[in-house]
């Protein structure tokens, strides 16, 4: 498995979940990796995990400076992008009525201001025909109680994928969101207050899937890995649904 030895890959909130088991594949197809991460701790073990070919840089996307911490380290020891991987996101329920300003702000600030800065700032390091992976969410295009500020940020960020393939063309760089849907991840699961409200969440969610079960975050891995590569070469400025059929019916 080396489709892509000798890349270079940046993943932004690598440190868990769909993050870290898509760099643990970026690695083991033959890319070096930059992680990102907020907590230092998560950071050092998602690097020991991954194992070789990886750099962690500390750092929270919506903060300007911490994006250009990350492309100094990038430029400094490789001085490009072959990929990149724009996952690092999050969201708290909400239901309208009980919205606050702080609530929006920080879940645009993470998701829909950290995506737009993440890619605007690798512009310099991205090689021409480089490809850019956006993370959005089955959640953009299905409702959901309680979860209208998620969904609307990553319905943003599957609208980015469209404008920036066109204001990218002269450059053949490639731009593609995935939208996951119910994944297991320790992010989903900490919605729920205890292990027992995680494991009813998640048995209720299957029901709605016709695969009858949640995604792994390595199957959300292969599909970043296949969007990467020179496999998905004539594929430009889809939403690919990785949610076992949840979006479809």
């Amino acid at each position: 498995m080396t489709k892509l030895q000798g890349k270079v890959a940046v993943v932004t909130g690598g440190t868990s979940g769909i993050g870290l088991a898509t760099a643990q594949r970026l690695v083991q197809e033959g890319a070096y990796v930059y992680v990102t991460g907020r907590r230092q701790a998560e950071l050092d073990a998602a690097v020991a995990a991954i194992g070789s070919n990886v750099t962690g840089v500390r750092g929270d996307v919506s903060r300007l400076a911490d994006l250009d911490h990350l492309y100094e380290v990038v430029r400094s020891l490789h001085n490009q992008i072959d990929i990149l991987f724009v996952n690092a996101g999050g969201g708290e329920f909400a239901p309208l009525g009980n919205i606050t300003e702080e609530h929006y702000e920080k879940t645009f600030n993470i998701n829909v201001k950290g995506t737009l800065f993440t890619v605007q700032k690798a512009l310099p390091l991205l090689k021409d025909g480089a490809s850019i992976i956006l993370t959005s969410s089955l959640a953009a295009s299905s409702g959901m109680p309680a979860f209208s500020v998620y969904s609307a940020t990553k319905a943003a960020i599957r609208s980015f994928a469209r404008g920036w393939i066109v204001d990218l063309q002269s450059r053949k760089i490639r731009v593609n969101a995935i939208s996951p849907g119910v994944i297991h991840t320790p992010g989903l699961t900490g919605l729920a207050s205890s292990e027992e409200e995680s494991q009813q969440f998640l048995q209720q969610m299957a029901q709605q899937i016709p695969l009858e079960r949640v995604g792994k975050p390595e199957e959300v891995a292969s599909a970043v890995v296949f969007l990467a590569s020179d496999d998905s070469s004539f594929i430009n400025g889809i939403e690919l649904f990785i949610d076992g059929g949840q979006s479809q019916i």
